[in-house]
């Protein structure tokens, strides 16, 4: 843009402006500053075991009962 005050856009320079800086903005919010990074070998073992102890059927419950334990049966 040749303008150098806000004063001097036209509307649709104005518009342009706004989407570009709240574009960047979310960009900045929602990016992940560890994309690209490795995992030590030791940090992924243990989302491994994390998750695959999660999911084991010994450590879950159906809904039923976790609603029955919270007294939220009608």
């Amino acid at each position: 843009m040749a303008a150098q005050r806000v004063g001097d856009l036209t509307v649709e320079e104005l518009k342009r402006l706004i989407r570009e800086v709240v574009w960047e903005s979310l960009q900045e919010l929602l990016s992940d500053p560890d994309a690209g990074l490795e995992l030590r070998s030791e940090v992924r073992e243990r989302l491994q075991r994390s998750l695959s102890e999660r999911w084991s059927e010994e450590n879950t419950f159906p809904a039923e009962e976790v609603a029955r334990r919270l007294g939220l049966e009608r």
